[in-house]
């Protein structure tokens, strides 16, 4: 892209449709791996991909060139589609695989377990140190890449993978020792 960002976005928000496909030139391929990396499904991955690329149309104000760069957001963005993609792809499933079968409809004991399988999990994220446990809450419950927990943690990216890596083991020793599997 030459120019810079900034420009760009100004352009963008004066509705200049060149902007938004030189945009598109430079990151469409980034969001698109993104999102496949995230639904691992090409056609979905499209979808997200138009998607995000329709929400910068209608709200490219939103961009903010002093806390990032197009890549970044796009890339966050087109993360967070992919994952919302995803749970819809899981709950129709679900209500397919309900609909379909009466006796899959969770009960009170289902509700029961998956309560306290939260519950354990809460409590051993919680157990971990700060900087473990802050870079687990933005990855995996807010939904970031690690790139992103880098940048909002102001860490470099190894060692943002460095955080979640340690976190992740320390949660999966801790949840064996409560006999979840």
């Amino acid at each position: 892209m030459s120019l810079p960002e900034s420009e760009l976005r100004a352009r963008l928000i004066s509705g200049e449709e060149a902007a938004l496909a030189e945009l598109y030139d430079s990151f469409g391929p980034i969001v698109y791996r993104q999102a496949l990396r995230v639904t691992g499904d090409w056609a979905a991955a499209e979808d997200v991909t138009q998607e995000v690329f329709v929400y910068v149309w209608a709200h490219p104000s939103r961009f903010d060139p002093d806390r990032g760069d197009f890549r970044t957001w796009l890339g966050m963005i087109a993360h967070r589609r992919g994952v919302d993609w995803v749970r819809r792809a899981v709950a129709q499933n679900r209500r397919e695989a309900a609909s379909a079968d009466p006796e899959t409809v969770v009960g009170p004991a289902e509700l029961a377990i998956t309560s306290l399988a939260h519950a354990l999990i809460r409590r051993a994220v919680d157990a971990l140190p700060a900087e473990q446990r802050t870079a687990v809450r933005l990855a995996y419950f807010e939904g970031h890449t690690y790139r992103h927990v880098a940048t909002a943690l102001g860490i470099p990216e190894g060692t943002a993978k460095s955080r979640l890596r340690t976190g992740l083991a320390a949660l999966r020793r801790r949840l064996a020792t409560e006999g979840m599997p």
